[in-house]
């Protein structure tokens, strides 16, 4: 089987760090041998002289296609309108998009085309895939639902595309009936859980973790608790609530592992409530030392605004270290019982009081690592290609 994958966010040489758990996905997919895969990954550049400025220079640069792995990786170039264009998108990316398909489809036919995003990927990918004949899958992930379906003009694109897509998949039950929610078919929908490496995230003892994670990051080996926010800083991951929260954690340190807009105002905040010396900002932490990181922290808080089913959830639960996060999207599916943490209402009282029960009587770290036996990159590449097969051949 021949696939096209179309995904806005993926590695490419100007964002070697963009969209790794989809680079994760299909580098199990590619894994297998079954499916020739090719990887579309629009760049969007706003009109000169702006395609100049700033961080779209990197994007400028980027070559017209790039390898990762055994995967091709095209970045055909579609015109961005910032602060303007958003709910757009979708039809730009598809007119820069379908010229390369055509070529490589003649080339050698696909059978599928196929969405990582709902948006604006989503819409795109069922116009190319109309101007090929094919049939067309799409996937949503969170924000690409719950962000854009509040836009009224991309709601109207979303429900679209759902309507013409032959199948779409969801990354958690939660999810699926909020789509479903949104009118796209319900019949047409099933759940397709996130993976994991097991040889990556996996428990370190936590005293060794802190030893190591004292020693590169310079977080304090002192004994005290360690809470874990891991994500970017900014106002939907709530990290500005884990910080107030810390007032009713006595004896404890919290990490901020992460870079973003808030962080100023978050320094501010700690400064504010007499926390500057507890509250730790970490930056952007490699993806090699996370798992030694999540393995150092006695507990993951992770008070988002909303949420699919989050990586990083399953991620931290796989080093050992249970989560305190609110009950979002698919976290009831994560959180199934005390070993995987707590779910916690949105308030610094809340998650304090979540907290203080995980330190005063936690669950030992091979068992919270249990509750993360059933995901793999393996088991979710296999069920991707086992959908992907099933409306091909329809």
């Amino acid at each position: 089987m021949r696939v096209l994958s179309l995904s806005t966010l993926f590695p490419s040489p100007a964002q070697p760090g963009f969209g790794k758990f989809v680079a994760n996905q299909m580098a199990a997919v590619a894994a297998r041998g079954d499916v020739d895969l090719v990887m579309v990954n629009p760049i969007g550049l706003p009109p000169w002289p702006l395609a100049a400025l700033g961080r779209y220079q990197a994007l400028a640069a980027c070559p017209p296609s790039s390898t990762l792995g055994p995967l091709t990786v095209y970045h055909p170039r579609f015109t961005l309108l910032p602060l303007l264009g958003g709910d757009s998108n979708p039809g730009r990316i598809a007119r820069a998009v379908l010229p390369l398909v055509r070529r490589l489809h003649a080339q050698a036919p696909f059978d599928l085309i196929d969405a990582q995003f709902f948006f604006p990927d989503g819409p795109a990918a069922v116009e190319v895939a109309q101007a090929l004949g094919l049939p067309c899958t799409i996937k949503a992930r969170g924000s690409d639902i719950h962000y854009w379906s509040g836009r009224p003009t991309a709601l109207a694109q979303i429900r679209t595309a759902g309507a013409a897509a032959a199948g779409m998949l969801a990354v958690s039950a939660a999810l699926k009936h909020d789509m479903a929610a949104l009118g796209l078919p319900d019949e047409r929908i099933v759940v397709h859980y996130t993976g994991l490496d097991h040889t990556r995230f996996k428990p370190t003892p936590r005293g060794q973790a802190r030893a190591m994670v004292a020693a590169s990051l310079g977080l304090p080996d002192d004994g005290a608790p360690l809470l874990l926010c891991p994500g970017a800083l900014i106002a939907i991951k709530g990290q500005a609530l884990a910080i107030r929260a810390l007032l009713d954690i006595p004896g404890t340190r919290l990490a901020l592992a992460g870079k973003g807009s808030d962080e100023a105002e978050l320094r501010t905040l700690a400064a504010a409530l007499g926390l500057a010396e507890r509250v730790h900002f970490l930056g952007q932490v490699g993806h090699e030392l996370l798992p030694t990181l999540m393995s150092a922290a006695d507990v993951v808080v992770l008070p988002s605004e909303r949420e699919g089913l989050a990586n990083v959830w399953i991620e931290a639960l796989a080093c050992g270290t249970p989560l305190v996060i609110p009950a979002i999207g698919g976290a009831a599916e994560v959180v199934t019982n005390p070993a995987a943490g707590r779910l916690a209402a949105r308030a610094p009282a809340a998650i304090a009081a979540a907290v203080n029960a995980l330190i005063t009587d936690g669950p030992a770290q091979a068992e919270t690592a249990q509750q993360a036996a059933r995901f793999s990159w393996e088991e979710n590449a296999a069920r991707l290609v086992a959908f992907w097969r099933g409306l091909a051949r329809a």
